[in-house]
């Protein structure tokens, strides 16, 4: 039996539901879109996404690994 009543077509999204800004960057630490990118997202053309998506590898290397604790406050 073919359940076609509960298919529908998603909107593609980069997130992966980590959604953290970064303070000094101002991108997702998940998905590495911008908060208005991320607010418009659901009304973007396709086109609009695709261009987002393939920039977003080149934001990644922007994200500092940040380590906790005190002992990274204290190098700050």
């Amino acid at each position: 039996m073919k359940d076609d009543i509960w298919q529908r077509k998603e909107i593609e999204s980069p997130c992966v539901k980590i959604c953290v800004v970064h303070p000094e960057e101002r991108i997702c630490t998940g998905c590495y879109r911008t908060i208005d990118e991320i607010t418009r997202w659901s009304k973007m053309a396709p086109e609009e996404r695709q261009t987002i998506m393939a920039e977003l590898p080149e934001r990644a290397p922007r994200l500092a690994k940040r380590r906790g604790g005190r002992a990274a406050r204290l190098k700050r």
